[in-house]
Parts: C-alpha cells; sequence; structure tokens
C-alpha cells in the first residue's frame, strides 16, 4: 500500500517524526529499472502514491500513508528506542503470478525476471547496506522488529483462483521476507483489506475468500495479528480504491496498537 492521504491536511506533529529515520525503496513496476533504490533521510510528509527516490535523493509526493502515524505512536511507546522504518510498495499489485499492476511471486520469470519480491529484497540490501543512517558519525546496527501488511485488494479482484492460492502466497512471502531479515521471529501484522462498494461494479468478488486466508494465515503464526480496524475508514465518494486521509492516519495507529501488543512476545 502506497497511501494516498493529502498532505495539506495533516495535522502538525505528524508532518514530521523527530528521531525516526525512513528509508523507502523506490516502487516501481515488474521488470521496470530502478526498483528498490533508496536513501535513509529523517521521515516526514510525502512517502505517499507518487515518492521516488533514485539513490541519491528522495522526491516526496503530495501523499502520505500510514508510516507518519505509525511511527508517532512508537516513538510515545519507546521513547527510549531508536527507531527507523523501511518501506517498499506499489499500488494495485498482487501475492498470485498474472494479477494486479505487478505480483509479489518468487516464480515470476516473465522478462528480466524482476518482479515485486524481488524489489523488496533489493529494498532491505540497501537499506541494511547503511552503516550510518543518521549521519551522526557512529555505527548503527538494524533490527529487525516488524511488518506492516496491507495489501490483498489485487488478488480479491482478479479471481477465484488468485483468490483461493492467497493463503498460500501469503506464508510463503512473509516466510522468504523473514528469512531474508534473518529472524523467522518478527512480528506480522496484516491488515484486513476492505471493500469501498461504490459504483455498480463488484470491483473484489472473491474477498470473502482472501478474508478467510488472512484470518488462516495469522491463526497458525504466534508472531503475527490481525488487524480489522480498516472496516471502519471512510472513502473518497469517487475513488472506490483509496481511503480519505483519515483512514491512513488511524491505519498507522491501529497498526502501531497490535504490533506494540505483539511486540510483548514476539519482538527483540
Amino acid at each position: 500500500m502506497d497511501g494516498y492521504g493529502d498532505v495539506a491536511v495533516l495535522p502538525e506533529h505528524l508532518k514530521s517524526i523527530p528521531n525516526v529515520m525512513m528509508f523507502h525503496g523506490n516502487g516501481v513496476f515488474d521488470n521496470k529499472p530502478n526498483g528498490g533504490k533508496g536513501i535513509w533521510a529523517p521521515l516526514k510528509a510525502g512517502h505517499g502514491g507518487g515518492f521516488a527516490s533514485d539513490g541519491v535523493k528522495n522526491y516526496y509526493s503530495k501523499r502520505f500513508g500510514a508510516e507518519l502515524s505509525f511511527a508517532y505512536a512508537l516513538t510515545k511507546q519507546f521513547p527510549d528506542k531508536h527507531i527507523a522504518i523501511i518501506k517498499y510498495a506499489v499500488g494495485g499489485t498482487g501475492l498470485h503470478l498474472k494479477t494486479g499492476y505487478g505480483n509479489w511471486s518468487p516464480d515470476f520469470r516473465e522478462g528480466n525476471g524482476q518482479n515485486q519480491y524481488d524489489f523488496a529484497l533489493t529494498t532491505f540490501a540497501n537499506a541494511f547496506a547503511a552503516q550510518d543512517i543518521d549521519g551522526d558519525g557512529e555505527k548503527d546496527t538494524l533490527v529487525p522488529a516488524g511488518i506492516m501488511w496491507m495489501q490483498g485488494e489485487a488478488d480479491a479482484h482478479q479471481s477465484e483462483a488468485s483468490a483461493k492460492a492467497y493463503e498460500y502466497n501469503l506464508t510463503r512471502l512473509m516466510n522468504l521476507l523473514r528469512a531474508a531479515l534473518r529472524d523467522d521471529s518478527v512480528t506480522v501484522v496484516i491488515a484486513k483489506i476492505t471493500d469501498s462498494q461504490l459504483g455498480e461494479e463488484d470491483i473484489m468478488p472473491f474477498i470473502d475468500i482472501v478474508h478467510q486466508a488472512q484470518k488462516q494465515f495469522v491463526s497458525k503464526d504466534i508472531c503475527a495479528a490481525y488487524m480489522e480496524e480498516t472496516s471502519t475508514y471512510p472513502y473518497e465518494e469517487k475513488d472506490p480504491w483509496h481511503y480519505l486521509s483519515p483512514g491512513y492516519i488511524s491505519m498507522g495507529e491501529d497498526f502501531a496498537r497490535h504490533y506494540i501488543k505483539l511486540a510483548k512476545t514476539c519482538a527483540k
């Protein structure tokens, strides 16, 4: 999930989050160049849809996602911790092959074989390659603590096959991402996808199957939680796919609340 909140309506305390660093991997569609490039920089507004990075400079957009309120909540809960966030997201992508505007399948072989999974791994590699992420002259060590996952709409939209494969695909991907982070106990918070039910078209005919898959994944993983508060977030009347700005603020807060609860038993 990129995030389509309007930066112009952010409350003052969320326009930038002091002492939180962010690495946002450049999001591109499958087989496109420069996926996963980025730099560490202090977290501020503009990491939503339209954000880009060339690995030297960040180009901020007028949109935001869940990262601001998520980070703010964590700084209040853990005031003595150094917090760093890694983000990689491309809207409209699915887990299943040939789903959405791109996919996360490790089995992808089209073109040069570079898809969202590869770009996420590149993002991790670039983020972890930095020795001093905050520029204070001291070497930093990143300790993976959690994965916040808001995705699944494309799989619920595409076909019954993509929806039925969602539990397998999600389980496989989360295990691979944990392996890439070298910690199988990294907490995972899965956000429930929702259907705006706006317009005449049923845009997610297989959403119930994906919901069940999300629940099944969480029920089998002691270090995972299911965040269902998304059902209360308002949608833009003319946009059936994206929440209104307050929804992204709530999403970050809800992600943080579930993470904090889960971290007591799973996070380092």
